[in-house]
């Protein structure tokens, strides 16, 4: 509800019901129109306005200003003391409206009463009563038997009697409040007195009770609520789940409104098999941004005392300070390294069994930008970890573009340091420039862009000679090493199209045909430990244009190579892409460019074929898919694809993914550790689905496979009815936990009940049953950003 409709008492008696008085002292007198044919027309209008909500950018300013229209089946006057309407009277003033069967102004008294089948409205909020009763001079009012309905929102409540003491308190003596609709009588909040200052965010309720189908469920002697969107101290619905890990789980949040920029919540979690735990979440908004602090603290694990106390933190800030300078910060600490794998927990950000430590601080004017990094982790499994940490890294980036000829330029740049806790692996830091001269150039169906860049890139090496992997690797690394690669690119492409008929309907059709030339030197790079920071890209359609092939700048892959590749699209008249389907493959000239640990000699001169295509049916039946395929070795790297079928309130989707056994070899190169999470590749198949079942009833489940392992990876279901008021969900999911080995660890499953409850139109967003940590994520088909 609006502050504006919660003035209703103010609005409707103080201004709307005064126009003789104000019109003898400020203005005309307002209009007033009697006869059958008048009435007639206003009853009709007024018809039309009940239960309508009017938007704020539709009311006037200053309704106060807006002049005052009366009609009535008569008007009488008597001796200035006394005006009184009869029969039919409707009074408006700007977005309000009042309807009685009688009005009268008496003097010097100044008090206004309106009676019979009293209705009022204001755009966001109508009331009925029997009698209305306001004084002009004090503002105080009193309404008697109101039955009152939010039109722009879900809210209707009922009084025996509504107080106005003066300008700023309102009171309402056995008073209602629910969002159901008229009839449904599943909740109400109901009170011997409701009490409210004028444009206060919250309600006092005395003697409050909470009703379920008129049975009163609780009882509480004093009750504060919010009456808007302002937020307000209090507890939170409760949740009850059950898991096979945990046990029972009974979590009940209580918010804390500390400041209109501060909040924190306050949350105990009773675990069965594990005890108390308390989590909390402090959240704050400064000129410097917008942040968070969360905490879990479990002082005594009943099912691992050993690891007493077990606890996680979490510190995160995302701002802007003066249109020039970032801070982001995501740091966060588990009390070991088993937290996540014992207790459910939402702390941090994970990445590669490690829990994220990262900042950085940025600058970014016009033509420059620069930025203070620190990338930092904890190992979350036992052990030493290999994993780098940046102690810091400094970037600094240049652009100047429309230089004579056309020619942009651009110059990044940026100076490293990366530690590791492993003694076998070397520490590093680095150096890198980057002077790139670009000449762009494009017409509506031609483009070419011409590129040249060099690469120069320092390190100074800390590494024992005699360390394992160096041993076993034969790595032939470099205390101190520099290397300077330069390269060249040219890319262009074509757009053409023309209109087609399929199955007697118009398209148009395009034809994008591209290709790239890119040469890159072959330069020594042996004494460079390559894994600082650098990884493979993995190589779709969209990335045969690239100009790298890994990540970042530790191993520079060598080209001289063409890649050509394109891309045809269909749409309807309405300009609605229906249909696309994209080709492309790398040619090389030479040796450069291919797999550097393969033996070239054998080699093809040519990469494996990608393939991407999306589909799109009358808006209801959708398709995307992708493949890479290598023709030379016969086999099919990897491939994905989903087809979805989606309208109203139904949708299924049915996704698959593929990567071969072969491919991730040639990738990640240590059989034995990808042995640890497959022994044949990956397979997996996943379905997702969703419907009404019937009136409020829907169902939405899950569940995904592993085609090689021929085992379930994930599967969840979850049966919700929703009302016009309230809401009900009850939920199992089950998934396979982590294991260390898939050949030799058996499999273990997580399983948890769930049940939540919630009332709708309290400000509570409706209860979702959906993991955003499916095996295969759920994404619409036929959009890019998946």
């Amino acid at each position: 509800m609006s502050s504006t409709s919660r003035s209703l008492l103010a609005t409707m008696i103080s201004l709307a019901l005064f126009g003789p008085t104000v019109a003898y002292a400020n203005q005309a007198a307002p209009e007033t129109t009697s006869g059958d044919a008048a009435v007639s027309d206003e009853t009709d209008e007024l018809a039309m306005i009940r239960g309508t909500c009017i938007a704020p950018e539709q009311m006037p300013a200053d309704p106060n200003n807006e002049p005052i229209k009366v009609t009535a089946d008569q008007a009488e006057a008597l001796n200035n003391q006394n005006v009184t309407y009869t029969g039919d009277v409707i009074v408006r003033q700007g977005n309000r409206t009042v309807v009685a069967d009688t009005a009268k102004l008496q003097q010097p008294e100044n008090i206004v009463t309106a009676e019979g089948n009293v209705y009022f409205h204001d755009g966001t909020i109508e009331v009925y009563s029997d009698r209305i009763q306001s004084n002009l001079d004090t503002e105080d009012s009193q309404m008697d038997n109101a039955v009152y309905n939010m039109t722009c929102e879900a809210g209707r409540g009922e009084a025996e009697r509504v107080t106005k003491n003066g300008i700023s308190y309102y009171r309402l003596k056995n008073g209602t409040y629910t969002t159901c609709p008229p009839g449904d009588k599943s909740w109400q909040f109901s009170a011997t007195s409701i009490e409210r200052e004028n444009d206060s965010p919250f309600a006092d309720l005395y003697n409050a009770r909470f009703e379920v189908a008129d049975v009163p469920v609780f009882y509480m002697p004093y009750l504060r609520v919010p009456v808007g969107d302002e937020r307000l101290t209090g507890f939170l619905y409760p949740s009850v789940s059950y898991g096979s890990r945990d046990g029972f789980e009974l979590e009940t949040p209580f918010y804390w409104n500390i400041a209109p920029n501060y909040d924190m919540t306050i949350t105990p979690k009773y675990m069965s098999n594990r005890g108390l735990q308390l989590n909390s979440k402090f959240r704050y908004l400064t000129e410097f941004g917008t942040g968070s602090l969360s905490g879990e603290y479990l002082g005594n694990d009943k099912k691992d005392s050993d690891k007493d106390p077990r606890w996680g933190f979490n510190w995160s800030h995302n701002g802007m300070y003066n249109q020039h300078w970032l801070f982001e910060i995501d740091y966060s600490k588990v009390s070991d390294p088993t937290y996540f794998s014992d207790i459910d927990s939402s702390i941090g950000e994970r990445e590669d069994n490690n829990l994220l430590q990262t900042a950085e601080v940025s600058y970014r004017d016009r033509n420059w930008d620069s930025t203070l990094r620190v990338r930092d982790f904890q190992p979350l499994t036992l052990g030493v970890s290999s994993s780098y940490r940046l102690m810091p890294q400094v970037e600094a980036n240049y652009y100047y573009e429309d230089m004579p000829y056309g020619l942009d330029f651009s110059l990044n740049s940026h100076v490293s340091r990366f530690e590791n806790d492993n003694p076998d692996k070397p520490t590093a830091d680095r150096v890198h420039f980057e002077p790139t001269l670009t000449l762009p150039y494009a017409t509506p169906w031609w483009s070419v862009t011409s590129e040249a860049k060099l690469m120069y890139t320092y390190y100074n090496q800390d590494f024992d000679p005699n360390a394992q992997e160096i041993v076993d690797k034969g790595l032939e690394l470099k205390d101190s090493v520099s290397r300077t690669v330069p390269s060249i690119r040219l890319h262009s492409g074509l757009y053409l199209e023309r209109d087609t008929l399929i199955w007697g309907e118009s398209y148009t059709q395009s034809l994008e045909p591209q290709i790239q030339y890119l040469y890159v030197k072959d330069v020594e790079q042996k004494g460079i430990y390559d894994a600082y920071d650098t990884t493979l890209m993995q190589t779709d359609y969209y990335g045969l244009f690239r100009d790298k092939r890994y990540s970042s700048v530790d191993r520079i892959a060598a080209a001289n190579q063409f890649t050509i590749g394109a891309t045809s699209r269909y749409f309807d008249n309405q300009f609605k892409e229906r249909f696309n389907i994209a080709v492309g493959q790398i040619f090389y000239l030479n040796d450069s460019g291919r797999n550097l640990d393969t033996d070239n000699e054998t080699s093809p001169n040519y990469s494996a074929t990608a393939l991407e295509s999306d589909f799109n049916y009358d808006d209801w039946l959708f398709f995307h898919g992708g493949l890479q395929y290598d023709a030379s070795k016969k086999d099919l790297q990897f491939a994905n694809g989903a087809i979805e079928y989606r309208e109203g309130g139904t949708f299924s989707q049915l996704n698959y993914r593929y990567i071969s056994k072969e491919y991730l070899l040639d990738n990640i190169l240590d059989e034995e550790q990808l042995n640890r999470y497959t022994e044949d590749g990956i397979s997996q198949l996943g379905f997702s689905t969703g419907f009404p079942i019937y009136d409020g009833v829907t169902l939405r489940g899950d569940y995904y496979h592993d085609l090689t392992e021929n085992q379930m990876l994930e599967g969840q279901i979850s049966l919700n009815f929703r009302t016009a008021c309230w809401m009900i969900s009850l939920g199992y999911n089950e998934y396979l936990k982590t294991r260390q080995n898939v050949s030799s660890s058996p499999a273990e499953y997580e399983r948890n009940f769930s049940i939540s409850f919630s009332l709708i139109g309290l400000g509570l967003a409706p209860i979702g049953t959906t993991s955003d940590n499916n095996s295969i994520s759920y994404g619409r088909p036929f959009y890019l950003n998946n």
